[in-house]
This record gives structure tokens, sequence and C-alpha cells, in this order.
């Protein structure tokens, strides 16, 4: 199988290194506008050429990936369905999707087309940043597939069972809504955290030399870039908004508990929230 893979960074550069690892495919193809994430990928072997045409680089695949950031998800993936025959299979990697499905809704070619989520990552950017194995064990997310050629998503799931990976459904509007929930607020919370902390507490030095285990992985994802978040955060906004709202709801809940000196009611609530270790071991 001949793979382009439109966006060189963290997950696509893993997805290549998986499809290696596990024996999918015979031709890797990569396709990045930036041209040292382009250099490393060659050198770090993560595809075996680059292809600055994007049309050629679609027409010479069985399967295109498009692994871009969510906003130029939107525009590449229609140029994407504009050349691919009965033949080609075209997924996504997006972590939203209302967006990218409305924008190729009435396309001549949706049907090849089969929206998936992969729920991995790191906090890292970047070809560098591709890791052998990511997906292993992980869940993802397909997503309207009502509206995609039946042997495409017969194809896509195989792909995604040989990484392996858990397969699950949901439609567009589902899917913002629970990744909202369960991945968006992570970030956004870890951002305030890492700037509370950097407001608070001046001395970097001391931040390096007290930070521990519990600080370190709360605040990871502040590491993650901007370029990718923001137009997650932009094409979520309604979600993340409602999800805001409850966490800061929350915080102040337990901001109110500890200035009454209510601790046993502080006591209760954490009592609560331990229960995630019944979903979450």
């Amino acid at each position: 199988m001949n793979v382009t893979i439109i966006g060189l960074g963290l997950i696509g550069g893993s997805l290549a290194l998986s499809l290696r690892q596990h024996g999918l495919v015979q031709h890797l193809i990569g396709v990045e506008s930036n041209a040292r994430h382009a250099r490393r990928a060659l050198e770090l072997s993560l595809v075996d050429e680059i292809e600055t045409d994007l049309a050629t680089a679609v027409r010479r695949a069985d399967l295109v990936v498009v692994a871009v950031p969510v906003d130029a998800m939107v525009a590449v993936l229609p140029l994407v369905l504009d050349d691919v025959a009965a033949h080609q299979i075209v997924i996504d990697v997006g972590s939203t999707k209302q967006a990218l499905l409305a924008s190729v809704a009435g396309h001549p070619n949706r049907g090849r087309f089969v929206a998936a989520h992969p729920m991995a990552g790191t906090e890292h950017s970047g070809p560098e940043a591709a890791v052998s194995g990511l997906f292993e064990g992980k869940t993802v997310v397909l997503c309207d597939t009502a509206h995609s050629d039946p042997d495409a998503v017969l194809h896509v799931e195989k792909l995604f069972q040989a990484l392996p990976m858990r397969l699950i459904y949901l439609d567009g509007a589902e899917h913002d809504l629970h990744t909202a929930y369960i991945s968006h607020i992570s970030h956004i919370t870890s951002f305030a955290l890492a700037l509370t902390v950097l407001e608070k507490e001046k001395e970097e030095q001391r931040i390096f030399d007290l930070a521990s285990g519990g600080f370190e992985s709360t605040v990871r994802l502040a590491k993650s870039a901007p370029a990718t978040w923001v137009p997650i955060f932009r094409q979520n906004r309604l979600n993340v908004l409602d999800v805001l709202d409850e966490h800061l709801h929350q915080l102040q809940h337990r901001r109110e508990l500890l200035a009454q000196e209510d601790y046993t009611a502080l006591s209760e609530q954490i009592q609560q929230a331990n229960h995630i270790r019944k979903i979450l071991p």
C-alpha cells in the first residue's frame, strides 16, 4: 500500500512509524509546507520522499492521511477529495470534526473519506516528536461512518485494528462534545496552571527545584504548541466554553469550602472525585 501523509508532525510522523512497524505500507510519501520539517522527516526516515505538489501526492497514494492543524484541514481536505479516485481512501486525524465534516458534506467524493481521531499524543510537536508505538492500545474514534463508503470504512477499521487500536463510533457533534470534556479542557486547564505558577513563582530555578511528579504531570500539556491548540479551541469554542463554565464553578465551590474552613465538605468532595478510580484504574 502506498500512503501519502499530509503534515509530518507528531501524529502524522507517529502514524508513519506505526505503519512501517506493522508492515502496512510499501512506500510513504510526505507533503509538508514547512521546509525544515520536510528535511527532518526525510532525515528521520519518517517518509521515503517529499512531494511538493499536493494533487500528485494524492493521486499516487492508495491511502491519504490529512494530519495538518484543524484550521488548515478544513481547507486542505476538499482539495484532497478533488483528486481521489474510486479506489482511494482518505482519512484525517483531527481533534475536531463538525467543521471538517461540514466542509466536505456535499463533495462528490465524500464517500471516500473516513473521519478519524486517534486519541493519542504527547505535548511535543514537529517531526522529532514522532513516537513509534504511540497508538498501541489507544482508542480511535470514527465519525459519521454512514456517510462513508462501506469498503472505505472496512479498510480503515482493519488499518487501525492492526496498529492495534480500539474502535468507537460517534457522530461529529458527539465527538466534539465529548472531546471537549475529556481532552480539550485538560489542555486549557494545563495552560492556565502554568501561567498561574509563572505569575506567582517568579524564581524559575525554584520551580525547577521543587516541581515534583504531581505538578509535572498536571502541567505537562502546557508545553503543547499554540499552532495546534488555538485552532482546536476556535473550532470547538462553544463546547469548550460550556465545560470551562462547569470547571470554573467547581473551582469556585472548592475555594468557598476552603475559605469557610469546611474541611468535612471538602473531604466529601474529594471522595466523590475519587470515583474516577473506578473509571480510570
